[in-house]
């Protein structure tokens, strides 16, 4: 099982603060888990942004961070500030 949390702005688009997904060995990488939930279509086109932020069990991290069962994954945005 695969815990992913979204924050701040996925989390308003997408309606929801996170989920549980079974963990299938063949999405190997946050990036790929990004794809397959960007695949969803609609408001999930959200997660194909370039320049989003993830963290991997607390962690941050690049998407091409392996991914294991019982992991937990976070998407937010990158933050801005002045």
């Amino acid at each position: 099982m695969i815990n992913v949390q979204y924050f701040a702005r996925y989390r308003e688009t997408l309606g929801l603060d996170g989920e549980s997904l079974d963990w299938h060995a063949d999405v190997q990488t946050l990036a790929q888990l990004r794809e397959q939930l960007a695949a969803r279509g609609g408001a999930w086109a959200v997660l194909a942004e370039q320049n989003l932020m993830c963290a991997r069990n607390q962690d941050l991290c690049s998407l091409a961070e392996p991914l294991s069962d019982g992991d937990e994954v976070a998407f937010f945005p990158t933050v801005t500030g002045g």
